[in-house]
């Protein structure tokens, strides 16, 4: 049984939405960030960097992000959310996956987290700025890019598509919000619109707006 270590709306949506769309079963842990479940002796010992999600596949556990959603998609080919390998859409998924991660989530975390970020108590508020600036130019880009769709791949629909959602949900918190992107939003409106995303949402009681 495959086990998703979670707190809802943290970087473990994403594959919390990959496994309901995948149809495979599973379990959810939930991760209590309230009590610094995080940090625990137990939890450190499957990620020692403290941070969610984690997941158990059998003998396999898997920490960071990325490397669960491509753990997962690989792990079942019949879904068909990663192109095989030898297929032309293979390296720009990758290139799609990379850049989420490194553009868009690494910089969430000082979007969310500025404190982290300087040593200095009375520049929390420039650090912050200057990230959102950051991370809404990216989403400019990628929103050019994306064009029309309807899906990252072009008409392939994979898994970098769900790791998008996830950033696009995070972007509401942005002073201008990524779903006023025109493609970005008609995007992530697309995928809202599926089950598996609906019933993920449900079930970490994520309230709206969703993006």
């Amino acid at each position: 049984m495959i086990t998703l270590h979670y707190n809802p709306g943290n970087a473990s949506l994403f594959p919390h939405i990959l496994l309901r769309e995948l149809g495979v079963p599973f379990e959810l842990a939930f991760v209590d960030r309230d009590k610094d479940a995080q940090s625990s002796a137990a939890y450190l010992a499957l990620n020692p960097h403290g941070k969610i999600p984690v997941l158990v596949d059998g003998d396999l556990v898997l920490f960071e992000t990325m490397a669960i959603g491509l753990h997962l998609a690989d792990a079942y080919p019949a879904a068909g959310l990663a192109p095989p390998p030898g297929d032309p859409l293979r390296p720009l998924y990758y290139r799609w996956m990379a850049q989420i991660t490194n553009t868009l989530q690494s910089e969430f975390r000082a979007w969310f987290y500025p404190h982290e970020f300087t040593t200095d108590p009375a520049g929390v508020d420039a650090v912050q700025a200057a990230v959102g600036d950051r991370v809404m130019g990216a989403f400019e880009r990628l929103d050019a890019q994306l064009g029309d769709g309807p899906w990252l791949l072009g008409e392939t629909l994979s898994a970098a598509d769900f790791y998008l959602l996830m950033m696009t949900r995070w972007g509401r918190t942005l002073p201008r919000p990524a779903r006023d992107l025109p493609h970005v939003g008609a995007h992530a409106r697309r995928l809202l619109a599926r089950p598996a995303v609906a019933e993920a949402l449900r079930v970490e009681g994520l309230p709206e707006p969703w993006i």
